[in-house]
């Protein structure tokens, strides 16, 4: 990686910073193509968004969210205090973690772009026919193939490159397949039988 996004943590946490700002943004954006018209065809159970501490953010389908932009100031503090603490003595954790950070929303970016081009393409009310209702476990299991997938590629790169930072979106990845699992599993406990 180069020396750029690791001798100073700006570069990386400004990188981060739009990622995470143009996540939320293309998630509501999403959100309300869903509302609008597509849930009509496709009906997910439950919230639009699958990270429970957003949801009612992202429900009220609107771009101004407190919760949003201190969790933005937090984790770009975060970073920022990472990189002062341990760029000299472990310079290779702080790769890990802005990998984990970056490499996250790039996953999480391919959905998006996923969505918005069915969502959009569904106004053509010929390019789907029929109607299909997603449970919220099936959405999570679903989610977390998916990040498990994004897992596995960033671990066949990080074999080929050695890179803390493709380690990082490994792991992070890995953690949010974990996690959409784990719902998934108590989503269905929750349900009476």
């Amino acid at each position: 990686m180069p020396d750029f996004f690791l001798a100073r943590p700006w570069p990386g946490v400004a990188v981060w910073c739009i990622l995470y700002i143009s996540d939320f943004v293309l998630t509501v954006t999403c959100a309300r193509l869903y509302k609008r018209g597509v849930a009509d065809k496709i009906v997910f159970e439950g919230s639009f968004e699958l990270n429970p501490f957003f949801q009612r953010d992202i429900d009220s389908l609107s771009f101004v969210s407190p919760r949003f932009l201190a969790t933005l100031v937090l984790n770009a503090t975060l970073l920022v205090i990472i990189w002062a603490l341990e760029y000299d003595s472990l310079p290779d954790f702080y790769a890990f973690v802005l990998g984990a950070s970056i490499c996250l929303q790039l996953a999480v970016h391919v959905r998006h772009l996923r969505n918005l081009f069915l969502f959009r393409a569904m106004r053509d009310t010929e390019v789907i026919r029929g109607r299909i209702e997603y449970t919220r476990p099936l959405i999570l299991r679903m989610s977390s193939v998916e990040f498990l997938a994004f897992s596995g590629l960033y671990g066949v790169l990080f074999v080929f490159t050695k890179s803390w930072f493709v380690l990082g979106g490994t792991f992070a990845c890995f953690l949010t397949a974990g996690k959409h699992w784990w719902l998934a599993r108590k989503h269905v406990a929750r349900k009476p039988s």
